[in-house]
């Protein structure tokens, strides 16, 4: 009988040893990838348990050498078996579910977007405002109202879930840089005489910089919308404001929405439409407008 239990216990000893070795590594791969608090509360569990099962093959041991029956001990065995198959597979779940969910990890951006701007009216610039040197008249023709803008920008994550107020909605800080150019007008800065008639060609383009607050929607989607409520933005003009009043700079507002999808790991496409209102005209130049566009993400 004795020897018939430690044949049951010796198939034991192998069986768990085998499990523990295939679980171990796992264990310990998903205890220093795993970040979030969650996962580390998971892997203290898996060890938790691995412990455990060490403490039951002690107990097995003392079983046999107290004579305990030889079905007693393959019941336990049986059983054992079955504990260390389920935590392999829970192990298995939780290291595939933490590598299909990382990319979503950080929840930043660096994107470049570029399309299509309107502006509410053409920009009166200086040099189509101007009239000859010695005193012709004005013979330039207006800017354009619409033309290509092309930008880049950084999203931030500031907090998961608005403060407690939304679940899975996340609130970013945005740093956005966007160029826009509005072609080319015929200059009305003629010659250094009053019967000179030659125009010269100027290119009529402004810079914004934006920094605004991003709600970022569906956290934990491939697809996320998102809004921009109100953001600040300064408009820098080329050439500037109109004559007597020469200006570049002019602060406003921008809002926005728009939308993200995940194509591929970090890898987003997306959606933009903006809108930037200032109060009022820069020295009689009007720099409100619209971009529209698409957009490329790196997730990190």
């Amino acid at each position: 009988m004795i020897n018939k239990n430690k044949k049951y216990l010796g198939a034991a000893l192998a069986t768990l040893a085998v499990a523990g070795l295939v679980a171990a590594p796992q264990a310990s791969a998903h205890k220093h990838k795993a970040t979030a608090p969650a996962a580390v509360s998971k892997t203290e569990v898996l060890e938790a348990q691995l412990r455990a099962m060490q403490d039951e093959i002690a107990a097995l041991r003392a079983q046999v050498n107290a004579g305990t029956p030889a079905a007693t001990v393959a019941a336990t065995v049986a059983a054992d078996t079955k504990k260390v198959q389920e935590l392999d597979a829970w192990a298995t779940s939780v290291k595939a579910k933490h590598a299909e969910t990382h990319h979503a990890e950080g929840g930043n951006m660096l994107y470049f977007r570029g399309g299509f701007s309107n502006n509410d009216s053409s920009m009166i610039a200086t040099t189509n405002s101007i009239g000859g040197v010695n005193g012709s008249a004005s013979t330039g023709s207006n800017g354009h109202s619409t033309g290509w803008n092309f930008g880049a920008g950084i999203d931030f994550k500031l907090n998961d879930n608005m403060f407690g107020l939304m679940d899975k909605t996340e609130l970013l800080g945005e740093l956005d840089l966007n160029y826009v150019d509005l072609g080319t007008f015929k200059s009305s800065v003629g010659g250094l005489t009053v019967d000179t008639t030659g125009y010269s060609t100027a290119s009529q383009s402004m810079l914004r910089i934006n920094a605004s607050p991003k709600i970022k929607f569906m956290k934990g989607s491939d697809f996320r919308p998102w809004l921009i409520p109100v953001g600040f933005t300064l408009n820098v003009i080329s050439p500037p404001s109109q004559a007597n009043s020469i200006t570049e700079l002019k602060p406003a507002m921008n809002f926005g929405t728009g939308v993200d999808y995940r194509v591929w790991k970090s890898l987003y496409i997306g959606a933009d439409v903006r809108y930037f209102l200032a109060t009022s005209t820069l020295d009689g130049t009007n720099v409100n407008g619209l971009t529209a566009g698409g957009t490329l993400g790196f997730g990190f």
